[in-house]
């Protein structure tokens, strides 16, 4: 606990020197006469000032001294003693102070470090004060080069200059900025002081994006509604119409085109379903050793079935380990895959299902000699609704969800998806998953 002396000791000790100094030339007039006497208080004079001076040197030393490297407070007699006490007292309090509020500056750039948004601190010319790590990145900024650069120099866009000009900051700015590399940035001013202003930035960029996706799928879901319902709608509209008038083998032939279309639209709900299902992201549930080589005999039914005879279709299984996973997941990967290799290869083709161990992976793949795909499409194909060949596609009864359930359940099951096609000379798709799922 500090103690604080009344400031009137400075006075009294002033008092006490000049009553010693007096009472001194007093008692030397008296034994020797006027002018010793006049001596001694004179002396005694220029010895207090010179004892006063030279602790006003120590202190004036002393305080001019780097504060890093200042040596311990000078120490004295008298008077001097208790304001060098006062001082240094005073000195550690505020360096108490100062490591308090260095530690605070600290722990709050440390929670600004953490924080998920960009922060700066402009002043009230928009020079940059200060920048966390995430401001850098949203802006392409550096704190030790940019410190003291106006940002409107840094980034030019005319939306976010104009916006910090104006002054008018109750609502966020939203601005794309392309460097390092290309964001959509949600940004909003915050003045604090009379020249102070805070810059918050969000990275609102993956949020576009998946309102971006929605607002496609909802496109192609309409538009692949759409023309199935139309056909639908306009047959039975053609029966209806000439009920009495048409023959029974019309009538036939009208509704089956339009129960085919049914059947498509209903294939389309189930593979959105799938999809829908497999992009929730949970943990795959009954995960069970599944019999793969019995698996692909079912694939293989379903693969002739679609083909109607129209192609080879073989199967090789060089190995007869199990798969840890989900049954249904898989079928309906490795169905998918095998299917397509019917709908795209044409009548007289061959397509070769194996199921075999590689090394450290075991491999499923679907290889055909159909009309392959060319190289700008294979890095899309696994994209929901992309087609290289939309007629086609709807021709043979695709829904363009099939490879992205592939994927998704790959995913799931800790595959990868390989690609190899070449136009007019057919394509390779293969599912690799590590060895360690193996049950043996």
């Amino acid at each position: 606990m500090t103690v604080i002396r009344p400031i009137k000791y400075i006075f009294v000790a002033a008092f006490a020197y000049l009553a010693l100094i007096v009472v001194l030339g007093l008692f030397v007039w008296v034994l020797l006469g006027l002018v010793p006497g006049l001596l001694v208080f004179c002396s005694g004079l220029l010895v207090a000032g010179v004892y006063h001076v030279r602790n006003l040197y120590k202190l004036v030393y002393w305080l001019r001294l780097p504060v890093d490297d200042a040596p311990p407070m000078p120490r004295a007699i008298g008077m001097w003693d208790y304001i060098f006490a006062d001082l240094n007292s005073h000195a550690r309090n505020a360096s108490r102070r100062q490591q308090r509020l260095t530690l605070a500056l600290e722990r709050f750039r440390e929670a600004s470090q953490a924080m998920p948004h960009g922060l700066l601190f402009l002043s009230n010319t928009h020079t940059i004060e200060w920048v966390n790590r995430q401001g850098e990145q949203h802006f392409g900024l550096e704190q030790a080069r940019d410190q003291g650069t106006p940002i409107t120099n840094l980034v030019r866009q005319p939306d976010f200059v104009r916006y910090l000009q104006e002054g008018r900051y109750e609502a966020p700015l939203t601005l794309s900025v392309g460097r390092p590399i290309t964001r959509t940035l949600m940004v909003h001013v915050v003045p604090f002081s009379e020249d102070m202003r805070l810059l918050m930035s969000e990275d609102i960029t993956q949020g576009e994006r998946l309102q971006a996706m929605r607002r496609d799928f909802v496109a192609n879901v309409s538009h692949e509604m759409r023309t199935p319902l139309t056909v639908v709608s306009g047959f039975l509209e053609t029966v209806i119409d000439g009920l009495d008038e048409l023959d029974k083998d019309d009538i036939r032939h009208y509704l089956g085109l339009a129960s085919e279309q049914a059947g498509r639209m209903q294939r389309l709900i189930q593979d959105l379903l799938t999809l829908s299902a497999l992009e929730v992201d949970e943990p795959i549930r009954h995960e069970e050793a599944v019999d793969v080589a019995a698996l692909l005999e079912e694939v293989k039914q379903e693969a002739q079935v679609v083909s109607g005879g129209r192609h080879v279709i073989e199967l090789e299984c060089s190995t007869r380990a199990c798969l840890l996973g989900n049954a249904k997941e898989l079928y309906s990967a490795f169905a998918n895959l095998a299917i397509n290799a019917v709908r795209y290869t044409p009548a007289g083709g061959s397509i070769r299902i194996s199921w075999r161990l590689r090394g450290s992976v075991v491999e499923y793949s679907v290889k055909d000699d159909g009309i392959g795909i060319a190289p700008e499409h294979i890095p899309r194909l696994t994209e929901r609704f992309y087609r290289v060949d939309r007629g086609r596609s709807r021709e043979t009864g695709g829904t363009g969800l099939g490879l992205a359930i592939v994927k998704h359940v790959l995913s799931r099951h800790q595959g990868d998806l390989l690609i190899e096609s070449e136009p007019a000379k057919g394509s390779t798709f293969t599912a690799c998953f590590p060895a360690r799922r193996l049950v043996t």
